[in-house]
C-alpha cells in the first residue's frame, strides 16, 4: 500500500452529515410504531373538534375554569391548535419525545444496531448530534401534524371568518398561520429539551422503557413541586414552569416575558442534556 493511498483513505470513508442525518430520518419515520404514534397524535385535534361541537350544539361547554381555551375554541378557530399543544404538552407530547430518544440510542443498543454506527467511519460526537437532530425531527413533526389538523377541524367547525385573538383582535388566514408557527417553534423547543435530557439517559441504559418512564416520573414529579410553594426557590429551574406560557401567543400585542424565559430555560436544558450524553457517548466501552 503506497504512502499516496493511506492519505487518501481517510477522506473517502467519511460520512457526510447530510447523509446520515438523512439516513436518520428514514429509519424513525419507516418504523411502523412511528406512524402509529403520529396517526393517534393526528386523531386528537379531530376528537376534541367533535366532542367541542357536540357540546356547543347540546348547549353544553367545558365545565371548569381549568379548559377555559377549550371553551374559547369552541367559537374559534386560532384557539383549538394551541390549546391542543397546550394540554399534550403536559404529558402526551414529553412521552412521545422520550419513546423516540430511549430508541434512537438505547433501543439500538438493544438490538445491537448501534454498533454498525459505532463500527462504521462516524465519530461518538457527530453519532450523538444526528440521534439529537433525529429526535427534534420528530418532534417537530408530531407538533406540525398535530397543529396543522387542529386547525383544519378548528376551520370546519367554525369557518374562515373565526381567526381572532383571545384579546379581540381579528386576524388574517397569515397573521394566524404566524402566531400557530410562533407555538409550534415554541412547543417544538420545550420538546427538544427533554429529548436532549432522554438521550442522556438513553446514553446510560439498555432499556428504552427506562427512559420513557424517567422522564414520566420527572414530568409528574416537577408538576407536583410547582404546585408547591414551600420550594418556590426551586420553581426557576422546572422546565414545566413557563408552559402556562403557552397561551400568550393568542394574545395581541403578545407578551413576550413568559415565552422568552420559557425558551432560555429550554436552551439551557438541552446544553446541559447533549453535554451530559456527549460525556457518557464517549466514555463508553462498546
Amino acid at each position: 500500500m503506497t504512502a499516496a493511498t493511506l492519505t487518501a483513505g481517510p477522506a473517502r470513508t467519511t460520512v457526510p452529515l447530510v447523509r446520515l442525518y438523512l439516513a436518520e430520518l428514514r429509519w424513525i419515520f419507516r418504523r411502523p410504531r412511528t406512524l402509529v404514534v403520529l396517526g393517534l397524535l393526528a386523531l386528537i385535534p379531530v376528537i376534541v373538534a367533535i366532542a367541542l361541537s357536540i357540546g356547543r350544539s347540546t348547549g353544553e361547554g367545558p365545565g371548569n375554569g381549568g379548559v377555559s381555551l377549550l371553551t374559547s375554541a369552541t367559537a374559534n378557530a386560532l384557539v383549538l391548535p394551541v390549546a391542543v399543544l397546550a394540554f399534550t404538552l403536559n404529558l402526551l407530547l414529553p412521552l412521545v419525545t422520550a419513546m423516540s430518544a430511549g430508541d434512537a440510542l438505547a433501543g439500538e443498543l438493544s438490538h445491537g444496531t448501534l454498533r454498525g454506527w459505532l463500527l462504521a467511519p462516524v465519530s461518538r460526537g457527530r453519532l450523538l448530534l444526528v440521534k439529537a437532530l433525529g429526535v427534534g425531527t420528530f418532534t417537530l413533526a408530531s407538533v406540525v401534524l398535530m397543529a396543522v389538523v387542529a386547525l383544519i377541524a378548528g376551520l370546519v367547525m367554525n369557518g374562515t371568518g373565526s381567526l381572532f385573538t383571545l384579546s379581540g383582535t381579528t386576524l388574517s388566514f397569515g397573521a394566524a398561520l404566524e402566531h400557530i408557527a410562533i407555538a409550534c417553534g415554541w412547543v417544538t423547543l420545550q420538546l427538544w429539551a427533554i429529548g436532549a435530557v432522554a438521550l442522556a439517559i438513553s446514553a446510560c441504559t439498555e432499556h428504552p422503557m427506562l427512559v420513557v418512564v424517567s422522564i414520566l416520573a420527572g414530568t409528574i414529579v416537577s408538576g407536583v413541586l410547582l404546585l408547591l410553594s414551600s420550594v418556590s426557590w426551586l420553581h426557576p429551574f422546572l422546565l414545566p414552569k413557563s408552559w402556562d406560557s403557552l397561551v400568550d401567543v393568542l394574545r395581541d400585542p403578545r407578551p413576550g416575558g413568559g415565552l422568552t424565559e420559557g425558551a432560555v430555560r429550554a436552551v439551557c436544558y438541552l446544553v446541559i442534556g447533549l453535554s451530559l450524553a456527549y460525556a457518557r457517548i464517549t466514555t463508553k466501552d462498546g
